[in-house]
């Protein structure tokens, strides 16, 4: 069986992989162009798929646009049985209906829940106990598909979305591989998406990432923990903390920070009586940075200050001091 295989990001390549490994025949890789970037903007830099597809002696395809004719002549030329897509963009009719056995998607859900750009980032916000893959045959609407197979996983109380994408990318890896081998021998059955179950994951933007400490400890944690690392849930600083007594903490470097945005990558929920607004920075000078919430505080565990780079609160506590 002939395969050619289409994604972009890391998340891809172990389905790649796994397929090679098993000794599929995978005749081309779909995959974005190269982007300019590093310092300066200055450097092309190749997707992880095409990385790897390299390494492997893969040939790859990059096409600006999906529907030229040149790129479908060429496409066509593969003589393909079956297109696996892991995080690529939407296809043309005349892309995932070229295959005779037709194209496959994974997807980071259990559709129809979160269908969409983001579905581990909204799985995380909303609070869910359990996610989990889907793979299914393309068709015009995205993300409406007949299934094909699935496979839970839970999301732990604290798990970030980067931490959830990385085991979820391994699972999805095993599905894939699972998928190819019952299309290959005939051995599935397709399953329609109950509608009524639909829910959406639409992509995020940085204005939509402002933490709403009005809400609830268990909403703002899960919202922080949903949008790391990325793309990161944010604040800005607007009043100097105090101290657990409510006084004034005397650090001169909270002058200089006023008006910045602060990303918050990991926190933890407090559950205590208190006094304070919502939104309100709360510090013991030291090691800990509390943030107000409706009925709680959030710890801050890991901090970057606009400008300056990734760190543990208690290393910002420390750099404001000194």
């Amino acid at each position: 069986m002939r395969i050619i295989f289409m994604g972009t990001p890391e998340f891809a390549v172990p389905s790649l992989e796994i397929l090679i490994e098993n000794g599929y025949q995978v005749v081309a890789v779909i995959t974005s162009t190269d982007k300019r970037g590093g310092r300066g903007g200055k450097r092309l830099l190749q997707s992880a798929v095409k990385k790897f597809a390299v390494g492997k002696g893969i040939p790859v395809l990059q096409p600006r646009n999906l529907k030229a004719p040149a790129f479908l002549e060429e496409l066509e030329s593969y003589r393909a049985d079956l297109q696996v897509v892991v995080a690529f963009r939407m296809l043309p009719l005349a892309v995932w209906d070229m295959p005779r056995i037709g194209t496959f998607n994974l997807h980071g859900s259990l559709l129809p829940k979160y269908r969409g750009a983001a579905p581990i980032n909204w799985a995380v916000i909303n609070g869910e106990e359990e996610t989990g893959v889907t793979t299914f045959f393309i068709k015009h609407e995205i993300d409406t598909g007949d299934i094909l197979f699935q496979e839970k996983m839970p999301i732990g109380p604290d798990e970030t979305a980067g931490e959830v994408h990385d085991r979820m990318m391994h699972i999805g890896a095993k599905l894939v591989l699972k998928t190819v081998r019952a299309i290959e021998k005939g051995g599935y059955r397709l399953q329609r998406q109950d509608e009524s179950l639909v829910c959406k994951a639409p992509k995020i933007f940085h204005e939509t990432c402002e933490v709403d400490f009005t809400e609830k400890t268990k909403k703002v944690h899960d919202f922080i923990r949903g949008l790391s690392p990325y793309p990161c849930a944010w604040t800005t600083i607007k009043e100097a903390a105090v101290l657990e007594n409510g006084t004034p903490w005397e650090a001169d470097g909270w002058e200089n920070i006023k008006g910045k945005q602060l990303k918050i990558y990991r926190s933890k929920m407090i559950e205590k009586e208190f006094s304070f607004p919502a939104g309100q920075l709360l510090t013991d000078g030291k090691k800990h940075l509390y943030a107000a919430t409706a009925d709680g505080f959030i710890e801050i565990l890991e901090l970057q200050l606009q400008g300056r780079k990734r760190m543990r609160a208690s290393d910002f506590l420390n750099g404001l001091r000194s």
